[in-house]
């Protein structure tokens, strides 16, 4: 069986042939070839390990503690992910490198020539005429970003909306999904279970899944590139996994203006669709060593840019520019927003029901991170698909969905 370990240096994987192995002896497996000590080692199936930052934090994941537990309890299956907290640095070891085709007395193969005929040049239209945000939920992302975060580790968010006839994709609310920010780095934890209930709120709104938005710190040296090698694979993958051709990546930056101020800049593109194949076809290095240039995406075979032989694209020439504008969304984005540091509770319910009173019903939840957390309370079948029918066409609330959601606040 084969077993997946994140880390905040990724995803590795590890082979356990024995049915009977225990939790135990998985640790000194993982010792031995991720080398990292067996006593510095916490193990959970449960994603928020991740989020850890004291001892006291990662004695609340017990479910992998005891050593002499078999690893078949846990539900685990080919291809489950276990999520592994560690201290202190380590070398991660990079994938197997390719030597290059056609030197003299060695016989290419099959590989070296599909390589050979494989050219990297710049896409020049994207598939949608521009990227239109809803202003208050931008503002909304940006603000946290900025204010709480201080652009000093990543954030992001999966952009939903539709495309209209004319192109533009245009997005109204913004889904942010537990994970972990670092300087460099974002790894999104996601779930599963949310997403589905994400998704089903968005398709009773009519919008669904449209593009994907991060911000860049300003511990980045950004001065050589739009997008890090890092960036490039992340919004690859997510781009590849929608199977939208009008899917949008944003990114959001702090950079210094003509007076010295600091301002925040949001710029759209799509990730060409030779990056996009590319990615599917396995083709791009996702080790990445300490001295490796950020600007640069690592080929595991030589590509053609420019005439020359190469196993290093700059990263621009997988991006392709997109218009950015905003508008004013059928949404509010006033109540307090998913996964973030703050732990949302009823008493934010009431006090968003408190704050807009005067406005009808149907006015008060047309929220969407208001529904995601009535969600949490309510039926996913019945219940959400009726509250968001109501939010979509702007139709009267039906009033025990009144009274329940009420008594709901009233209760904190």
């Amino acid at each position: 069986m084969m077993l997946r370990i994140r880390s905040r240096d990724g995803l590795e994987r590890l082979q356990i042939d024995d049915p009977h192995t225990t939790i135990g002896q998985f640790k000194s497996i993982i010792e031995t070839q991720l080398k990292i000590p067996i006593h510095n080692q916490t193990l959970s199936t449960d994603q928020n390990l991740l989020l850890a930052k004291t001892s006291d934090d990662l004695l609340r994941f017990t479910d992998m503690a005891d050593p002499t537990t078999p690893m078949s309890a846990l539900n685990l299956s080919h291809g489950s992910i276990v999520f592994l907290h560690y201290y202190g640095e380590r070398t991660v070891a990079g994938a197997p490198t390719f030597s290059p085709a056609g030197s003299f007395g060695r016989k290419m193969t099959m590989d070296d020539l599909i390589a050979k005929q494989t050219r990297i040049t710049r896409q020049e239209s994207p598939h949608c005429d521009a990227a239109s945000f809803d202003r208050y939920s931008a503002n909304g992302f940006q603000s946290y970003v900025n204010e709480t975060l201080a652009f000093a580790s990543k954030r992001g968010g999966f952009l939903y909306g539709r495309v209209l006839e004319d192109g533009t994709v245009q997005v109204d609310f913004i889904y942010e999904p537990p994970q972990q920010g670092m300087e460099d780095d974002l790894i999104l934890l996601r779930d599963p279970q949310e997403e589905k209930v994400v998704d089903t709120i968005a398709a009773g709104l009519g919008m669904s899944r449209v593009g994907f938005i991060f911000s860049q710190t300003i511990l980045q040296d950004k001065k050589d590139y739009n997008f890090s090698n890092k960036e490039v694979i992340q919004a690859a993958e997510l781009h590849a996994e929608s199977g939208l051709k009008e899917w949008v990546t944003v990114v959001v930056k702090l950079m210094v203006n003509e007076d010295g101020d600091a301002d925040v800049h949001f710029e759209a593109f799509q990730m060409s669709d030779m990056c996009v194949k590319l990615f599917k076809d396995g083709w791009f290095e996702r080790e990445f060593e300490e001295n490796d240039d950020p600007k640069l995406s690592k080929m595991k075979k030589e590509v053609v840019v420019g005439g020359k032989d190469v196993k290093e694209v700059d990263n621009d020439f997988f991006l392709v520019v997109v218009k950015i504008v905003d508008h004013e969304g059928p949404l509010s984005s006033t109540f307090p927003i998913e996964n973030r540091n703050t732990f949302v509770t009823m008493k934010a319910l009431k006090s968003h029901l408190d704050r807009t009173k005067s406005l009808p019903f149907v006015k008060r939840i047309s929220d969407f991170h208001l529904l995601l957390f009535l969600a949490k309370f309510l039926d996913h079948s019945s219940d959400i698909p009726t509250l968001t029918e109501c939010v979509h066409l702007q139709t009267a609330v039906p009033e025990g969905y009144q009274l329940l959601i009420e008594s709901m606040a009233n209760s904190s």
